[in-house]
C-alpha cells in the first residue's frame, strides 16, 4: 500500500523521476480499487463511486506517468502519444515497461540508484 500512498502524497508533483516498480505497483493497486468500486457500483446500481474515485486519481496518475517518462529519458509531453488510436497506447506501454536511464539525466538522479546508497 506504500507504493499507492507515495503517489498520492506527490499529488501535483510532475518533476523528477519515478521507478518502474513504483508505477506498476500503483497501477496494480489502482486496478484492485477500481474493481472493488465497480462491484460496489453494481450493488448500489450507480456509477457514483468509480466516477468520484476516477476524478480523484486522475491528477496523481498523470503526474506519475510524467515522472515515469522522465525516468526513461523522455519529456512528459510524450504522454500525448496515447491519444493516437491503438498504436499510441502501445507506444506509451513500451515506454512504461522500459528500464530507467542509468545515472542522472535532465530530470534528476536515478531513483533506483539513490535508494541503493
Amino acid at each position: 500500500m506504500e507504493w499507492y500512498l507515495s503517489v498520492i502524497r506527490q499529488y501535483f508533483v510532475f518533476d523528477g523521476r519515478a521507478r518502474r516498480k513504483q508505477y506498476w505497483m500503483f497501477m496494480l493497486i489502482n486496478c484492485i480499487i477500481l474493481i472493488a468500486l465497480y462491484s460496489l457500483n453494481q450493488m448500489a446500481r450507480t456509477e457514483m463511486f468509480t466516477s468520484i474515485y476516477s476524478l480523484f486519481i486522475f491528477i496523481p496518475s498523470l503526474a506519475l506517468t510524467v515522472r515515469r517518462l522522465h525516468d526513461t529519458g523522455r519529456s512528459g509531453w510524450w504522454f500525448l502519444v496515447s491519444f493516437i488510436p491503438f498504436i499510441g497506447s502501445l507506444i506509451l506501454l513500451y515506454f512504461m515497461v522500459k528500464d530507467s536511464v542509468p545515472g542522472t539525466n535532465e530530470f534528476g538522479p536515478n531513483p533506483k540508484e539513490t535508494l541503493s546508497l
